[in-house]
């Protein structure tokens, strides 16, 4: 990796733990710079201002994890429902980036953020769009394969998974412990048991 590559993902890594922390309009681009020891400068060569950084985040941070991570857990599992249980149970209790105190990323992003940028809104709904059409697929597959019973509507199935999830990790932002996530994990269970 060439050196300004790595200084500009240095400087977005750092960015997104401080916006993960304390939220997108109050971190400043000071305080960017200050927690990657780059300057002002360095800073600037590589964005013109700190909303073209704050997309970067959700375009070559984001997405790719999404991708890589998640996208892929729906896309190589045999049975549909055990791999969106195993998704959400990974992201609220044994993924290590993902504090119960800060809750999830790109909803903090989305309440914070959707509202006053139409380039973050498009960004963030290409994020979860993404999201959505992978586990509306995976759900699909399930049905053809007869792992998912036939009348089962994908995306009635994606749209409650989805909102549990967002609704759980706020639950858990709120009262900072993984308690509640218990409690949303064994429902999730039952639920996805009750689509064979």
């Amino acid at each position: 990796m060439k050196k300004a590559d790595a200084t500009k993902l240095n400087i977005l890594e750092k960015a997104f733990e401080l916006i993960y922390i304390k939220g997108y309009q109050a971190t400043s681009i000071d305080d960017i710079i200050a927690t990657t020891n780059v300057t002002k400068g360095a800073f600037y060569y590589h964005f013109k201002n700190k909303d073209e950084m704050g997309l970067s985040i959700i375009n070559e941070l984001l997405k790719p994890t999404l991708t890589g991570g998640f996208i892929g857990l729906l896309q190589n599992g045999e049975d549909p429902l055990n791999a969106i249980y195993d998704l959400i149970y990974g992201l609220l209790i044994e993924n290590e980036f993902l504090k119960v105190e800060y809750g999830c990323p790109a909803s903090n992003l989305t309440h914070e953020m959707s509202p006053l940028s139409e380039d973050f809104n498009n960004a963030l709904n290409e994020l979860t769009e993404q999201w959505i059409k992978t586990m509306i697929e995976s759900i699909e597959l399930g049905k053809h394969n007869g792992v998912i019973r036939a009348d089962v509507d994908a995306m009635q199935v994606t749209m409650f998974v989805m909102s549990g999830y967002w609704g759980i990790r706020n639950f858990g932002k709120l009262s900072k412990s993984k308690e509640a996530y218990v409690f949303f994990l064994k429902e999730l269970r039952i639920y996805l048991e009750n689509l064979r």
